[in-house]
């Protein structure tokens, strides 16, 4: 099966994960010039807004991009379109079915890969002839599923005819050779990369990725269905008393609405959703994104060489 660089046509096998309020099209093209598949996350934007993000990214890279589509998004059929109409060249997709515009984009020459987080979910997608998964397990920062990435990623794999890709828990060389010892033909990272002089997020929230220890997340929002990981702040630790004592979803919408957007944009880390995975604890400085590429991808051979000449 083809390495994750060949597929997409990157220098890396590494994906840059689709983080809403944070990866923007300046944030893709720097992701995507510094080696890896760089994303836009269109997180609750309209489509207006994506396609001015497309053509910024365009303006900033001339190598492969793409987009992230959050099915429940209320406005993802005109977001669907945008992509038809700017030519993107891979799609991943996540909190949802995609089928509806599975047709369309593969006509269009684009690779669609969907995000998973149950094996069940990849079978049931596979049928719409998708290029490739992503199986996210539950260590990832943001919204998540109840498997862990060592679970999800070989029943994935043994589930599907096409390529899969790690995520969850991946920030170093060593979490990157176990996703290929899985049998993953990539890896897709989200949390090490707040870590970058390139990503805008504000310097507060990555100062809370910097501090933050191995039991610094916790996951809200399991309750009401959407498993959310965030760091253990004030607002999560509120989150959950309400959820203890059974609150209503409008009581606990008045504590989440626009936590994202504060912590994202003006640095709110205690009121703010401040989305982070458990790797956050590995998250020791401030990198370039050419820096935390080269080291994933170099450190991962390291390590499987070393495992190879030990074990064999």
């Amino acid at each position: 099966m083809k390495k994750l660089n060949e597929i997409l046509g990157t220098e890396f096998p590494i994906i840059q994960g689709g983080m809403a309020n944070v990866a923007t099209g300046e944030f893709a093209a720097a992701c995507s010039n510094a080696g890896a598949l760089g994303m836009i996350a269109t997180g609750a934007w309209d489509a207006d807004r994506v396609r001015s993000e497309i053509r910024r990214a365009r303006e900033l890279t001339d190598k492969p991009f793409g987009v992230n589509l959050m099915l429940m998004n209320p406005c993802a059929a005109g977001i669907a379109q945008v992509i038809l109409d700017e030519g993107v060249q891979v799609v991943t997709t996540g909190a949802g079915n995609p089928g509806q515009f599975i047709p369309a984009w593969k006509e269009a020459g684009i690779k669609v890969i969907p995000v998973v987080a149950a094996a069940v979910l990849a079978k049931r997608l596979s049928r719409y002839g998708v290029d490739a998964f992503v199986a996210e397990g539950m260590e990832s920062g943001g919204h998540v599923g109840e498997m862990t990435t060592m679970a999800l990623v070989p029943q994935v794999i043994d589930a599907v005819d096409v390529p899969v890709i790690a995520a969850g828990g991946i920030a170093d060389g060593r979490q990157m050779a176990a996703a290929l010892a899985l049998g993953a033909a990539g890896v897709q990272v989200g949390t090490c990369l707040l870590a970058s002089p390139e990503c805008p997020i504000h310097e507060n929230y990555k100062q809370a990725v910097l501090k933050a220890k191995d039991s610094d997340t916790t996951v809200t929002g399991r309750s009401i269905g959407g498993p959310v990981r965030v760091l253990k702040n004030k607002m999560a630790r509120e989150y959950l008393a309400l959820e203890k004592r059974n609150a209503t979803l409008e009581e606990l919408e008045t504590v989440t609405i626009g936590g994202l957007r504060r912590a994202v944009l003006e640095g709110d880390v205690d009121h703010g959703s401040v989305m982070m995975g458990q790797v956050a604890g590995m998250v020791h400085e401030i990198r370039p994104l050419r820096q935390i590429f080269e080291e994933l991808y170099n450190g991962g051979k390291a390590v499987l060489e070393q495992v190879h000449q030990e074990w064999r």
